[in-house]
């Protein structure tokens, strides 16, 4: 949503004559900030934090360093954890209306691989016409919800208002409902994560970024929270037989809801049909964010093949390599899912808990230097006195989420129930540290600190 709003607010293609007209343009010749267009200077900004707020010079490089690797594969994971929520809910509707179809593995993959491409298609040959098409998924986003909430709450049963606000479910197995309510708010959670997404994706393009950003970031979180409130009271009021909901055949809760509601396939199907839209153009939005995070890290030498990754060939306004990297990772994600989906989501979980410890080392850094009293770097856009305690607040909830999401999500624990996020998390987290300590020390490049800007 935040990008959506950066793109309206104000958009400007990537131009190829900033990024140079040479055969083949390569980022590293305009490494350094004095000879960078200011309006490219933003991918990188939770990795500026660190490289600016870092208190030891060697510990800053390397804060600067993993918070790219964690940011861009957290990145990666969300496009691959989005196209897998579309693909099953699509495999539900098909499910509902065809009561004879099984659900197989390896039509979850190819419906993951399909929203995987079309986002690729529209990122590669119609991303002139992706500002325009941002003002039509705007309008859907918004009406789209009340499309759906109106006929909920008119003709749906209700639940009292003390069943709908006080009745605690624990459906998970676990011994207190405290442990239950952190665990279910992993997945609420996944749906807050990415309001740094125009920071990584229209930063680069986006004319007047310091500005413009902060503004599309707050007006995107204040009108998907209030969204986000109307959505979650009207489904409390309205499900009133959780259980059955829970045990409906086509494995998503809010389908079964809404054919209980409608007594309609056809009603049901464009109710949903509305959410899986949504979901395909933020799969398109998180290719093109996710792109431009391995662009700009490639960009600081972060990757190994980072000159491959990071160049931008004239008349392509896009860092095209950057995006077949996302295609085949999706692609290469999703065929997981034909030898094992306990795998897939282990790697859907990542994303998670990826990009909070990103958020929780830029915090962190940044509060350090607010207790330590030392000013902070000059900007157009400052939390002022609330500043710190924003931040304190932000920890407090970021922490215990990211301890929380290497939980399994339902007690009994076996080889099929079991969170492997902490696996995938600690393995990427030391290959990384790995390549770091045997030579990406030296090539990497943290973005340099430019303190006399005018901002």
């Amino acid at each position: 949503m935040a990008e959506k709003v950066a793109r309206i607010l104000h958009t400007d293609k990537l131009d190829n004559d900033k990024l140079g007209n040479e055969p083949e343009w390569n980022a590293v010749q305009v490494h350094e900030d004095e000879l960078v267009d200011e309006k490219y200077r933003g991918t990188g900004s939770d990795r500026h934090d660190m490289q600016m707020l870092g208190r030891i010079q060697v510990l800053r490089k390397y804060l600067s360093y993993i918070t790219g690797w964690l940011l861009a594969i957290g990145w990666q994971g969300s496009i691959v954890g989005l196209s897998f929520v579309a693909g099953t809910i699509v495999q539900g509707l098909i499910t509902l209306n065809n009561p004879s179809y099984e659900p197989q593995q390896w039509h979850g993959t190819l419906l993951v691989i399909a929203a995987v491409a079309i986002a690729m298609a529209v990122n590669v040959f119609l991303s002139k016409a992706l500002p325009t098409a941002e003002y039509v998924l705007l309008l859907l986003h918004i009406l789209g919800l009340f499309a759906i909430i109106i006929p909920l709450l008119v003709m749906a049963p209700k639940n009292s208002a003390r069943v709908a606000l006080l009745q605690v479910t624990n459906s998970g197995g676990w011994s207190t409902t405290g442990t239950s309510f952190m665990i279910g708010m992993l997945t609420a959670t996944g749906s807050m994560m990415g309001m740094d997404c125009a920071v990584h994706m229209s930063a680069e393009e986006v004319k007047d970024a310091s500005g413009t950003l902060p503004k599309a970031i707050l007006w995107g979180f204040g009108l998907n929270a209030l969204l986000g409130y109307i959505c979650v009271f009207t489904l409390c009021f309205t499900m009133t037989d959780i259980p059955a909901l829970l045990e409906g055949k086509t494995g998503f809760p809010f389908i079964q809801l809404f054919a209980n509601i409608t007594k309609s396939n056809a009603g049901t199907s464009v109710m949903a049909a509305i959410v899986i839209v949504a979901l395909i153009s933020a799969v398109v939005s998180e290719v093109a964010t996710a792109s431009r995070q391995v662009w700009a890290f490639s960009r600081d030498d972060g990757f190994p093949f980072s000159k491959f990754l990071r160049r931008v060939k004239p008349g392509w306004n896009i860092p095209l390599n950057a995006l077949w990297i996302s295609l085949a990772f999706g692609i290469i994600i999703a065929l997981i899912n034909l030898g094992s989906s306990v795998a897939l989501n282990a790697i859907v979980s990542l994303t998670i808990s990826a990009l909070i410890s990103s958020y929780i080392l830029s915090i962190g850094c940044v509060l350090s230097k607010r207790l330590r009293g030392e000013p902070m770097p000059a900007s157009r856009f400052s939390l002022g006195k609330w500043g710190m305690a924003i931040n304190i607040m932000a920890l407090i909830m970021l922490i215990p989420l990211f301890f929380f999401c290497f939980f399994p999500t339902t007690n009994g624990v076996d080889a099929q129930t079991m969170n492997w996020n902490v696996v995938m998390f600690g393995g990427i987290t030391m290959f990384a540290t790995v390549y770091y300590i045997a030579g990406g020390s030296r090539r990497y490049r943290p973005p340099v600190l430019i303190q006399n800007r005018d901002i």
